[in-house]
């Protein structure tokens, strides 16, 4: 075994961004769309709802997402004691949102530059189904329409149609429009209440605005878009069901369109490259029992003395206190002697 001094220069740092599918079985869209009776049913279901790729009892079924609906006066579910007015799980979620994308107790959302939305959908994407976070311009989601008339709505973040996303606090947040791969089909793709909602892509939400999404109204002349008839309940009753009405819109988009849910994710993955140089007169001897006598010390075989050859295979990276911190394998042994260089290039993930 032989130690070697790295130099500074021979560490370089590096960062390659990589993208994949959200969903599981690496799918690029998830097109079935299954929940839990017993979870529908319960006192979370008016409320709060996951959304599975398989019935939820099948072995391999595995939660996708999550819809809660959200509001700031309460309305939409039933009240936590009848006698405190306002005061519901609808209003528990606006409030948990609020801090977390907001970072503000007291701000109120905006979908657009101009419309407050007193309530939204919040579709949270399960954390185990990425990686470090959501790829902007990825997002296709499909809702049909309640209104015959219309045809199903597009929705998609408007990533590729500015140049810098909007910050709320620590947040990166793009509007949610309707539209394709990032661009809007017509317009700024906004309704006539403002954007569809806001792109999340570093905590993985989606927050849908839920009076575009009632819009049950044609295009609008002046270039506004159309919702899908969602018919919120914003009354205080236990059976609102307001998560399970966006879910029959994302699961009734049958048709041309299919049943669509497409969404990548993106890692950055940064690699530490270290050189690893052994000039002609470094590591040609080994303290090996082939090459050395453990009795005596000496080298077994005389010619080893003028011309010694050795066979690394193993790098390993030590601290200044000789713990050893990283091995790299080689893929086979390379000759090495005083006739030869060696230049082995480690790369490190992390």
């Amino acid at each position: 075994m032989s130690f070697k001094r790295f130099d500074p220069e021979d560490f370089v740092i590096s960062s390659d961004t990589v993208t994949s599918t959200v969903w599981s079985g690496f799918q690029p869209s998830l097109n079935t769309y299954h929940t839990s009776s017993v979870q529908k049913e319960g006192s979370s279901g008016p409320y709060y709802l996951n959304v599975y790729q398989t019935a939820s009892f099948e072995n391999g079924a595995e939660i996708q997402f999550s819809i809660a609906f959200a509001d700031s006066t309460g309305r939409g579910s039933v009240l936590f004691d009848s006698s405190v007015p306002q005061k519901s799980p609808s209003r528990t979620n606006y409030g948990q949102y609020r801090t977390l994308v907001l970072e503000d107790e007291e701000s109120p959302f905006f979908f657009g530059p101009a419309f407050t939305g007193s309530h939204f959908y919040a579709l949270s994407i399960e954390r185990a189904r990425y990686k470090e976070k959501l790829f902007p311009g990825s997002l296709n989601l499909v809702l049909s329409s309640s209104n015959s008339q219309l045809n199903n709505l597009h929705l998609t973040d408007d990533s590729k149609m500015v140049s810098l996303p909007t910050f709320y606090g620590t947040q990166r947040a793009y509007q949610i429009i309707s539209g394709s791969d990032g661009s809007a089909w017509r317009g700024n793709g906004y309704s006539r209440s403002g954007s569809y909602g806001l792109f999340l892509p570093d905590i993985s939400t989606l927050l849908l605005n839920g009076s575009a999404l009632n819009d049950n109204f044609a295009p609008g002349a002046s270039g506004t878009n159309d919702g899908c008839g969602i018919n919120l309940n914003t009354e205080f009753i236990e059976n609102a069901s307001n998560p399970s009405k966006l879910f029959r819109h994302i699961s009734g988009s049958a048709g041309v369109d299919g049943n669509i849910f497409k969404l990548n994710s993106q890692e950055t993955i940064t690699s530490d490259f270290v050189f690893v140089r052994s000039r002609n007169s470094e590591f040609n001897y080994s303290e090996n029992p082939s090459f050395i006598s453990g009795s005596t010390g000496e080298v077994i075989y005389n010619y080893f003395i003028d011309n010694p050859t050795t066979f690394p295979t193993t790098v390993g990276m030590y601290n200044d206190s000789n713990e050893l911190l990283a091995v790299a394998k080689l893929s086979r042994p390379i000759t090495k002697d005083f006739t030869k260089e060696a230049l082995i290039r480690v790369k490190l993930d992390f």
